[in-house]
């Protein structure tokens, strides 16, 4: 069956094995040295909390020093992506974290995208009569929250703007990713579709980014943003009023009254209802991320009170994602379960969820060639339904 995986973190997704070999060639500590024990200490089915979920990436992000590592890793995604059915995926990666000095913006990029690139290559030399190829894009992310300890870069660019407010500089470092990309896409150094920001959602909003989303707007960049992953409803507010979000990373607090914090928001409850029909109207598309999110919110308990069944109820457009392989330990199988064990999907719905991966990507390319693209998935999915006796 073809799917998508349009919301997966390169840092948040390596092979474990890889973590280790690197590690060890690069002379790192790791807390463990076999898969069993980074699964038992670090890379866990469960957490207490986001701070232990996020211990990981500092372990994947030392490795990530390279051009041959970073392609290596972006290669082994693509390919246990594509491994799982999985036709068209959108890697993201935040590149200021990575850059060195012999290892600059674009050489991370063309990293990530020769590594993706060769996947791609291998995974389409026998293609059945009629099988949508497999593709790829790539996603840059800005950090939300970001200081001089992130990287040797960010400990760079805050030395250089140190007469300037940290949160101007934080702005100024977004400003100048978007920038970067644009020139670098434009130059066709990279598949480079889309601009998002991550990072610390409460107390950093995503229009302190602003100007870096205008820039991606009047470029034609594609604007996806991490929202309503820790904070209310009104984080989904400002991504799509300040920074035209086509698509919301997450979404997960849309619907939770008691999250809003705004104390002009005197009726919660239409807000959260007027904000839902909006995104649904406007066709915003959630990248859901259930595994992730049960992960870092604890106080859901259970998968069921996931605001999933809200965002189907109210018609969303969703789309299912892994958002992290590694530290998440999944897959776009194991959400694809998820989402069938827990809520009510039926098989029409479900089939318009998975093609809607597919019509809300960000593909590279003409529109021309993304509506056959997006016919052949359909065509592809239609017949694998078939031969299964799948109903609609």
């Amino acid at each position: 069956m073809p799917k998508t995986d349009l919301h997966v973190h390169l840092d948040g997704s390596l092979r474990l094995s890889t973590l280790i070999e690197l590690a060890r060639a690069k002379g790192l500590e790791l807390p463990a040295w076999t898969e069993e024990g980074l699964r038992r200490t670090v890379f866990k089915d469960s957490y207490t909390s986001l701070d232990e979920y996020l211990k990981g990436f500092s372990l994947t992000g030392a490795v990530m020093d390279d051009a041959s590592s970073v392609e290596r890793i972006a290669y082994e995604l693509a390919s246990d992506s594509f491994a799982e059915g999985v036709r068209y995926i959108e890697v993201r990666l935040a590149p200021q974290l990575h850059i060195r000095e012999n290892f600059q913006f674009e050489q991370v990029m063309a990293a990530v995208d020769s590594g993706l690139a060769r996947a791609r290559a291998e995974w389409n030399t026998h293609l059945e009569d009629g099988e949508p190829a497999y593709e790829y894009g790539i996603i840059v992310c800005a950090m939300r929250f970001c200081n001089a300890h992130f990287s040797p870069w960010y400990r760079s660019f805050f030395e250089m703007h140190r007469y300037s407010d940290p949160d101007e500089v934080i702005r100024l470092a977004s400003l100048e990713l978007v920038r970067a990309a644009v020139a670098f896409r434009d130059a066709g150094g990279a598949r480079i579709v889309g601009f998002d920001i991550a990072g610390s959602e409460r107390g950093y909003p995503a229009s302190n980014h602003r100007e870096a989303y205008e820039y991606a707007h009047r470029n034609f960049l594609h604007k996806t943003v991490h929202a309503g992953e820790a904070y209310g409803a009104e984080s989904i507010f400002t991504a799509i009023t300040k920074c035209h979000a086509d698509r919301i990373g997450h979404g997960l607090l849309l619907f939770s009254e008691t999250d809003i914090a705004d104390p002009d928001i005197v009726d919660r409850s239409k807000y959260v209802s007027d904000l839902a029909n909006y995104i649904a109207d406007r066709r915003i598309t959630v990248e859901v991320c259930l595994t992730s999110n049960m992960q870092t919110n604890p106080r859901f308990a259970d998968i069921r009170n996931h605001s999933l069944a809200l965002m189907l109820e109210h018609g969303l457009s969703v789309t299912f994602c892994t958002d992290n392989r590694l530290v998440s330990n999944t897959s776009v199988c194991a959400e694809l379960r998820l989402a069938l064990d827990n809520f009510r999907i039926s098989a029409s719905r479900f089939k318009d969820i998975v093609i809607y991966g597919f019509k809300r990507s960000f593909r590279y390319g003409s529109y021309a060639d993304k509506r056959t693209y997006v016919r052949s998935c359909i065509d592809w999915y239609e017949k694998v339904a078939r031969e299964h006796g799948v109903e609609y």
